[in-house]
């Protein structure tokens, strides 16, 4: 019975994004074939979808070869970015004194244009992979970080104090009070995070790449090939879009507790 009301909510959930995407899609359809069709070269500026799918299809063999290339500086850039901001999270939990020093230079960094920035990684580090994952990180490691450090922060302090009673010492404590307590918090980050780190790969390969869906992208503007260049966006949102499922899903696999206790709540 559970699984059947999880089944007809995530269901009731689906169904009215679903219907109003397909509404937008079906207008977009009309506009493009009705009025754009009129107007010399209207079609090239904005194509229907269905002119979009014929692209993927056409352009599937690049697409793929392009694909392959965003993703794997996408990860590697995301994993970076959680090993380094997980760790200052840390840090700055356990020190004061490092909190007061470090949390406002890395607002300030937030104030740095990303865009500015790639190009001087790129004149650092070369047309390589590295500067698209330094970006990708750089990207990412805000949300991770402040998220972490916020978990680690709203730790019960009376929670704390039971198990000090117990005598249980710093190592114990983070391992099984401060870290459990600040996960749903830290994946709110990630989750946020990883929405954003395709979209960083792409700024740096848009700055300089040999492959890639922003120099693919990048060709197929200069080439007036708008179609094409839907279809890439098309492929840059399914990446974020199945990146954020499968961080929801580990999500779940690693505190189910959490979820379980808000579902009880919600009855």
């Amino acid at each position: 019975m559970t699984e059947i009301r999880l089944g007809s909510a995530t269901a009731r959930n689906l169904l009215p994004p679903a219907i109003t995407l397909a509404v937008l899609l079906l207008a977009w359809e009309a506009y493009s074939r009705i009025v754009l069709d009129a107007i010399p070269g209207g079609s090239r500026l904005l194509p229907a979808p269905t002119s979009v799918l014929a692209a993927l299809v056409t352009n599937a063999n690049d697409l793929a070869v392009n694909t392959w290339h965003t993703v794997l500086e996408t990860m590697l850039g995301l994993v970076l970015a959680l090993a380094v901001g997980f760790g200052f999270a840390v840090i700055i939990d356990l020190s004061p004194l490092m909190r007061r020093a470090v949390y406002p230079l890395l607002v300030v960094s937030q104030t740095i244009p990303l865009l500015a920035l790639a190009p001087l990684l790129v004149l650092w580090f070369g047309f390589g992979i590295l500067p698209k994952i330094l970006v990708v990180g750089l990207v990412c490691f805000f949300p991770i970080v402040v998220s972490g450090a916020d978990g680690f922060r709203a730790t019960d302090p009376d929670l704390i104090r039971l198990f000090r009673t117990f005598g249980a010492g710093k190592w114990v404590i983070f391992k099984q009070v401060r870290l459990p307590g600040a996960l749903p918090s830290l994946f709110s980050g990630i989750r946020i995070a990883v929405t954003y780190c395709v979209i960083g790969a792409v700024w740096g390969e848009y700055v300089g790449a040999q492959y890639g869906l922003g120099i693919f992208m990048q060709s197929k503007q200069h080439a007036f090939d708008v179609a094409t260049v839907f279809a890439c966006v098309v492929v840059i949102s399914a990446i974020s879009i199945a990146l954020f499922l499968l961080t929801s899903l580990i999500e779940r696999a690693v505190i189910p507790w959490y979820f379980r206790v808000g579902d009880r709540n919600a009855r």
